[in-house]
């Protein structure tokens, strides 16, 4: 498959086709692409430890402040779908360059407000501009780097800048808000701008989609505001109550807006997504992954936190550092998954990473309120570093392989959207399940006994990740002849991969 942002086709002595030479501008493309997805991480985990600073200048309250967070989660996670599909129309270049310069503006503006909802704005729009840079720069390096092993290697550098953007966020966040917490929000400003001026330079332009059938106006109304609202019902349902009318009314209504969605896609002649996509089992498998292993994992950080910080009283930087060594492994993994990827294939490795999760999680059940970190909390850490290490970049290479280049934006906006809402729906079951179990003024014991319940969901729903996975495994076949590539006569025995993708 030839990709539309190489000057000339793929070929085997090609940059993009080889896993051994890459151009310099190759690597500077993946380095732009990598800073990107590196600042979104960053950001996300920089906001969280720096909000009790925020509402104590701005003096916003509890209900207040966690719209810091959930704007950019609303903005983020309402509009991946849009940012996915415009990117193959509009172009993976341009739209990719434009949403960077509008994170780097938005970031701006949140260093220098002085109210509440100006800064709510900012981290909304922050969101907004990351719902398009994440599935186009995932989408530019499916189309630059051909399927296979130098996909999987470019893969699995790019997936790895996530989790060391979150970790380096932590500690980051942590000396910074000691300054001031402006400092958290400007920091991405002048990163984003570089990487932007370097990829005006480096980045080839991309082609646009022949688009015959018109763009999916409905499509993109609908399926927007069906996101949004999900989002939005989900992070506001444990303040306003599962139950009340409020939650059921709007849950109801995401109902609808989804239903009509799906009716206006499969009768669109250029869909937002095409539902055809999802009678694979292996994208379906991912989609489902990537909800459960976000899901489970930012819900056991909100825990880990608040147990660190709120019932230990360690400091945001001790909590950062108790979090490093899973955000050092991941680093350290960076270039090395790709290849074990090409000898194992992503279900295997994204079963043996959920296990590693599901184990971590439980071990951490054994948590009191005089832990030894050497022995209690550090396995944890490590155990999740490896899951993340494998689990990560191999469920992004499972999405996105045998897919064609004009609907990798789509792809890649559908894998972001279920890691988005799949956290969102997760962390707020887990925090619903905290809250029932913690009376108001207990002691630091029974609100200990309050976590756990909350963990065991954690728990339940890596659990149910590995399933998912453990669906795509098959038997090995003894052996299965093949043509050997080059000849037309030879032909030679050799092993398949027990897999079904």
């Amino acid at each position: 498959m030839t990709s539309p942002l190489s000057s000339a086709p793929s070929s085997p002595e090609s940059p993009a086709s080889s896993a051994d030479r890459w151009s310099p501008r190759l690597w500077g493309t993946l380095l732009v692409l990598c800073a990107a997805m590196f600042l979104d991480a960053l950001d996300v985990s920089m906001v969280g430890v720096a909000l009790p600073s925020i509402g104590s200048e701005l003096g916003l309250s509890t209900s207040t402040l966690q719209w810091v967070v959930s704007g950019y989660i609303l903005g983020y996670g309402g509009l991946l779908l849009l940012g996915g599909r415009a990117a193959d129309l509009l172009g993976r270049r341009r739209v990719f360059l434009i949403a960077l310069g509008v994170f780097a503006l938005a970031s701006l503006l949140g260093g220098l407000v002085d109210s509440g909802p100006l800064l709510i704005a900012s981290r909304f729009i922050k969101g907004l501009s990351a719902a398009f840079t994440a599935p186009a720069g995932l989408s530019i390096i499916t189309t630059t780097f051909a399927e296979g092993p130098v996909r999987n290697r470019a893969l699995s550098i790019y997936t790895t800048c996530a989790a060391t953007g979150f970790s380096m966020g932590l500690v980051l966040s942590g000396l910074l808000t000691e300054a001031s917490w402006r400092l958290t929000m400007l920091l991405p400003a002048p990163i984003a701008v570089i990487a932007l001026l370097l990829g005006l330079k480096l980045i080839p332009h991309s082609a646009k989609e022949e688009n015959r059938g018109g763009y999916d106006i409905p499509g993109a109304v609908t399926g927007t505001l069906s996101m949004l609202l999900l989002v939005f019902t989900v992070v506001q349902a444990p303040e306003a109550g599962w139950g009340s009318a409020r939650t059921l009314l709007s849950f109801l209504a995401v109902a609808v807006l989804l239903t009509v969605f799906v009716r206006v896609e499969q009768r669109s002649a250029s869909p937002l997504i095409r539902l055809g996509v999802l009678r694979s089992g292996s994208q379906v498998r991912a989609q489902l992954g990537a909800m459960t292993f976000f899901g489970s994992y930012v819900s056991f950080q909100f825990l880990a936190t608040l147990y660190l910080q709120s019932l230990l009283g360690w400091s945001a930087l001790s909590m950062a550092l108790a979090f490093l060594p899973a955000g050092a492994l991941v680093a350290l993994s960076s270039t090395k998954v790709g290849s074990i990827v090409d000898r194992f294939g992503t279900p295997r490795l994204i079963a043996v990473g959920f296990t590693f999760m599901v184990i971590g999680y439980a071990l951490f059940l054994r948590i009191n309120l005089d832990p030894v970190y050497a022995a209690v909390i550090l396995p944890t850490m490590l155990l999740i570093g490896a899951a993340c290490a494998l689990v990560f970049p191999s469920l992004n290479i499972q999405a996105t392989n045998g897919v064609d280049d004009d609907e990798q934006g789509m792809v890649s906006g559908l894998l972001n959207t279920s890691v988005e809402v799949g956290g969102a729906i997760f962390l707020a079951v887990v925090t619903a399940v905290v809250t029932a179990n913690a009376p108001e003024g207990a002691s630091p014991q029974a609100v200990l006994d309050s976590f756990r319940p909350g963990l065991v969901v954690v728990t339940a729903i890596a659990v149910a990740g590995l399933l998912i996975t453990l669906t795509g495994l098959r038997p090995r076949r003894r052996s299965e002849s093949v043509v050997v590539a080059g000849s037309t006569t030879a032909e030679a025995e050799v092993p398949q991969p027990a897999l079904l993708d």
